[in-house]
């Protein structure tokens, strides 16, 4: 694609000449994006595809269209699926349909945006799909993930799509929100690196999508939603400013540093004030501040929810433009723009303003006229011939990224790896040893079929001389008699019934027939569902031999029964279409999981939300849970042992250089992720009692010790509002630590070197 100017430039002739053309309902039909677009499309009697009237109708009323949303969508919720959904091999057809009908419609032959739900992976038939982001982040692999999206990004521009709207910016901070799995963890360190690769990857670098595999992306969700009031979705994030600076804005400077070129606002209210009404948030921090000059868009239905505040939809609408919503989803109340703009000049300015950010990146996408000077509409994309290799490196990434996810939590007497040949009879159990739909979490399409298997099925194909018993519900003594081993596929599932009911936003509505997570589906107690405990526990009381469970879920679950009563314990998250095989080769020891938690696991329910990073320890204060965390944020065994030594630092005037070797003593390679964490003291405010200052995942050759250096921001490794006499912090690689003082200051060797250890993450 030939525009890239840079975002922060002043919108280019061609966007201003566009602009004065344009009639005042015209400019509201380009902030408008009203259609399911499930539903602008159907399959004509003669073959090929068609218009609905209910989508002639919006182009017809605003002459054109500003962005279409879900035009390839296919889930329960749409209702669409093999049968009777758009198939790859269709879609550039469909997509060139709709520019084509949309740009005849018009005065101004402008194009529409093409908006895609691709939270990890296109949410349309035949779309790949990656591991959801809560298992992406145990691998603390940004540039795995940078060409994971960079894949997903090709697949859809592929397809005609412009915008992905993909989860990136929700922090986990409560594990009883439904919508855990689509955060990368609880640290905003981690998250604004993998946020950061997600827009990299996906926008093919700074400044814009830049050739013909990429699109733009539309971050969400704009800010604070994962610190809802008890995990309650879209509710109220009662924080201090401080704390929305320093854990939910992070990922967004990142995101606006590497390009972005969308974000979504929040349904939730900070301090009362609803996102997508925060002019403080939307135009005072993301565009005065971080520079940014893409395009807003709001949540579903989210505009509409301000009526409750405004008094009227008419106002809510122009509260949310005040604020800085350029675009809105599926609302009545953006429609009635035109009629608030011929009243009030400083409306009128204002949707000048949002359709002027709206033309922009229509312009960067070649939707404009004169982007397209003599084709007749949009040209159609490539096809079949771009989504057949697009798709062949998605599902290899997905692969990698699947392995990367895993998480070894207990494995005290070193049962895992199972050694195949020594195993003749394994039995299989638990809610989710035959459920492929387990593996894949929320937002994604029907699977074709053989694309996936079940953990049952990956296990009987790597050991095809062993039997597999795989009974429902608890396994009885019959099937233990003999085994060498007992599995328990535990945890969760977001899969969502094409029977369930759905709210008008998407989100499950009601009492969910299987989903036990994903959105809609918060909990109040985040025990294993389904009687789990109890069924770990009858196992152990049946078996004579080894139980390994093998945690899938989305959320961090209370695993304490587990751990008493399993011998191995291994977490998955959701890792998608193959997380089974990736399971199945942790197991029996072809792969090693080298994972770390990106959250931190409770000990019992009623503690939650406890964080690695909150001001002030839970432990001592509950009387009935002392001890509340039962797994630390960064917490990850290992199959082979590593080693961490010689952690050093020089101090200097602005920066601080921190090294600390690895060394692999085994006769293979060895993925290494290794954290620096710090306690900083001596500033203006209360502590963190533990922060992520840095990290990097390392391959480390066969017996070999590599150094792994950090070059630091001064200011980033001392607390604020420290003077040099007071400021001190303490960093930690594992079970190493050291303490740093301000350039100048007086100090005895201070480096502390407690032995070399395993990886297994911060005490």
């Amino acid at each position: 694609m030939p525009n890239t100017e840079h975002a922060g430039a002043p919108a280019p002739a061609a966007v201003e000449r566009v602009l004065t053309q344009l009639s005042p309902r015209e400019k509201v039909g380009q902030l408008n994006q009203r259609l399911y677009g499930w539903q602008a499309v159907e399959r004509a009697p003669r073959g090929g595809f068609r218009l609905t009237d209910r989508a002639r109708a919006e182009i017809d009323r605003w002459g054109g269209l500003g962005a279409l949303y879900g035009l390839f969508r296919a889930d329960a919720w749409s209702g669409r699926s093999w049968a009777d959904g758009i198939r790859p091999e269709e879609r550039a057809e469909v997509a060139a349909l709709v520019q084509d009908e949309v740009a005849r419609a018009g005065r101004h032959r402008i194009g529409v945006l093409l908006s895609e739900e691709a939270p990890h992976g296109h949410q349309a038939l035949g779309g790949t799909l990656l591991p959801t982001n809560l298992a992406v982040a145990a691998g603390w692999d940004p540039d795995s993930l940078t060409e994971a999206a960079a894949a997903v990004a090709a697949e859809l521009a592929a397809s005609g799509v412009h915008l992905a709207l993909v989860s990136a910016l929700d922090l986990l901070r409560d594990p009883r929100w439904g919508r855990a799995e689509e955060c990368f963890g609880e640290d905003p360190l981690l998250a604004a690196e993998l946020t950061r690769a997600v827009v990299t990857g996906m926008q093919g670098g700074p400044g814009g999508p830049r050739g013909a595999g990429s699109v733009a992306v539309v971050l969400k969700h704009l800010a604070a939603q994962g610190e809802a009031i008890g995990g309650r979705n879209g509710q109220s994030a009662v924080i201090g400013r401080r704390d929305l600076y320093e854990l939910h804005l992070p990922s967004v400077r990142a995101a606006v540093e590497a390009g972005a070129l969308g974000f979504m606002a929040a349904y939730n209210d900070i301090d009362g004030v609803p996102c997508c009404a925060n002019r403080e948030l939307l135009t005072g921090f993301l565009r005065a501040e971080c520079g940014f000059d893409g395009i807003v868009m709001a949540d579903g239905l989210a505009v509409d929810r301000l009526v409750a505040m405004a008094g009227s939809p008419t106002a809510a609408a122009v509260a949310a433009l005040e604020a800085g919503v350029d675009l809105s989803l599926w609302d009545e109340s953006f429609a009635l723009l035109e009629s608030a703009a011929a009243e009030d000049t400083r409306v009128a300015e204002l949707v000048d303003a949002a359709c002027r950010r709206v033309l922009a990146l229509k312009h960067r996408l070649g939707l404009l006229p004169e982007d397209n000077a003599g084709a007749e509409g949009q040209a159609p994309p490539t096809g079949r011939e771009r989504l057949e290799p697009a798709f062949r490196t998605t599902d290899r990434l997905s692969r990698r990224l699947a392995r990367q996810s895993l998480v070894l939590l207990h494995n005290p007497d070193r049962l895992l790896p199972l050694a195949p040949r020594s195993l003749t009879k394994v039995v299989l159990a638990g809610p989710n040893a035959r459920e492929v739909t387990a593996m894949l979490g929320d937002y994604v399409p029907p699977l074709p079929e053989r694309s996936a298997v079940p953990l049952e099925h990956a296990l009987r194909q790597a050991l095809p001389h062993a039997e597999i018993v795989c009974p429902p519900g608890l396994p009885s003594q019959a099937d233990l008699s003999g085994a060498d081993v007992v599995i328990l596929a535990l945890g969760g599932t977001s899969h969502r019934a094409y029977d369930d009911g759905f709210a008008a936003n998407g989100a499950v509505s009601g009492p969910a027939s299987v989903a036990t997570a994903g959105e809609g589906v918060d909990l109040a107690d985040v025990s294993l569902p389904g009687g789990q405990d109890d069924l770990v526990a009858a196992v152990r009381a049946r078996s004579d031999c080894p139980v390994v469970a093998v945690v899938i879920a989305g959320r961090p679950h209370v695993l304490t029964a587990v751990t008493d009563h399993a011998d191995a314990v291994l977490w998955a998250g959701y890792p998608g279409p193959h997380g089974a095989e990736a399971i199945s080769d942790a197991l029996l020891g072809g792969c090693e999981p080298v994972g770390l938690l990106p959250f931190t696991a409770p000990r019992h329910p009623g503690a939650v939300p406890v964080r690695y990073n909150d001001r002030h320890s839970a432990a001592g204060v509950y009387r009935d849970a002392p001890d509340p965390v039962l797994f630390p944020f960064g917490f990850g065994l290992r199959y082979t042992s590593v080693g961490f030594d010689r952690l050093t630092t020089e101090v200097s005037g602005r920066s601080v250089r921190v090294e600390v070797d690895v060394t692999n003593p085994a006769p293979t390679e060895a993925e290494v992720i290794t954290p620096l964490f710090a306690h900083r003291t001596g500033g203006a405010v209360l502590p963190r009692r533990r922060e992520l200052l840095a990290f990097r995942r390392v391959t480390v050759p066969p017996r070999t010790r590599v150094t792994v250096a950090w070059d630091l921001p001064a200011e980033r490794c001392f607390a604020e509002g420290a003077t040099a006499a007071q400021a001190r912090t303490d960093l930690y690689v594992m079970d190493l630590g050291t303490t740093i003082r301000p350039y100048a200051t007086p100090l005895a060797d201070t480096t502390q070197v407690v032995g070399p250890a395993t990886q297994a993450g911060p005490h």
